[in-house]
């Protein structure tokens, strides 16, 4: 991310006003980066980025990446695309087109510029895995028509894009696969375990499980993610991953559940409900790739990272 000009390095972030596009955004600023926000706020919160406005090395642009951008950066960190399934569910269409659209106008700027780009990609891409733990070679169990689909198969698009420019135009790329990550500045309703069990638990109503709340997520705190992403853009030109990033600890719904209740002080009960179509079962990241290529691992624990999450939800509904 080193600029050939005098002066800052500029960063380019799509679903920079996202919840993890906020806090790569701020980590950016942070390291002493110029950063460029672009987003259409289709999921993304202008609260997520009121802080950095008055920044002079902060810019926030409305923009839908479907279409063509013409900006001038150093890199690129390419998120934009709605992350949870109510959301991606909710215009599936339009899902489809920011994954694989949004990649062929991202890649064609990297190119025009001759800059890395990174590509935000999923641990959704290994479907329902028949592999565990989920290791980068495995190729997936995925339905190329059920309902998840659409942010699924449109993010393996991207990923054999982002491959072609790669292997075809000799393009500077970076693939990140994203497990379950969480804390301050997930959206209340964006209908991900962490934030729907916070919430119900701090209102005192049911924390609705799915199934029998034997499925099993691993969560990554938010920090920890950010770190990996950054540390995946500064990495040399032959690392191209896909690489996993996400905390390699398992933990079944209900404990997460459990653990929230305890946490909140909550006279939450436990509401089972029918598990949703094409759900994976089981969800663990092997990271032995980015221990070995970046010298990265999560270190912040789930309780620790709940608490900060909980905290920042607690603020939120005290000011609404």
């Amino acid at each position: 991310m080193e600029s050939a000009q005098p002066g800052r390095p500029t960063a380019l972030v799509t679903g920079g006003a996202g919840f993890l596009g906020s806090h790569l955004c701020e980590q950016l600023l942070a390291r002493g980066h110029e950063v460029v926000c672009v987003d259409n706020y289709f999921t993304g919160n202008k609260r997520n980025i009121l802080p950095f406005l008055g920044d002079p090395f902060f810019e926030a642009i409305r923009h839908d990446v479907t279409f063509p951008l013409y900006v001038e950066t150093d890199c690129i960190f390419n998120l934009a695309c709605p992350a949870s399934p109510p959301q991606y569910q909710n215009d599936p269409i339009q899902t489809t087109k920011t994954s694989v659209h949004g990649a062929i106008n991202m890649l064609g700027l990297a190119k025009r510029l001759n800059i890395p780009i990174l590509q935000a990609s999923t641990s959704e891409v290994y479907g329902d895995p028949s592999v565990h733990p989920q290791t980068e070679d495995y190729w997936g169990n995925v339905n190329p028509i059920g309902p998840r689909s659409c942010y699924d198969e449109g993010k393996r698009c991207a990923e054999t894009l982002f491959f072609d420019y790669h292997r075809q135009l000799d393009l500077e790329i970076k693939i990140a696969r994203i497990f379950n990550t969480y804390g301050p500045r997930m959206d209340a309703n964006d209908g991900r375990v962490v934030s729907n069990f916070i919430v119900q638990a701090l209102r005192n109503q049911p924390i609705t499980l799915f199934g029998d709340g034997g499925q099993t997520r691993s969560f990554c705190y938010v920090d920890d993610l950010v770190e990996g992403l950054i540390l995946l853009m500064n990495s040399p030109s032959d690392v191209t991953g896909p690489i996993n990033l996400g905390n390699p600890v398992e933990f079944t719904i209900r404990a997460l559940a459990d653990l929230v209740i305890d946490l909140t002080n909550s006279r939450s009960t436990l509401e089972m409900l029918p598990l949703p179509t094409d759900d994976p079962v089981r969800r663990k990241p092997d990271i032995g790739r980015a221990k070995s290529q970046l010298g990265w691992e999560p270190t912040v624990q789930l309780e620790e990272g709940l608490r900060k999450t909980i905290a920042y939800f607690e603020k939120q509904m005290a000011e609404n």
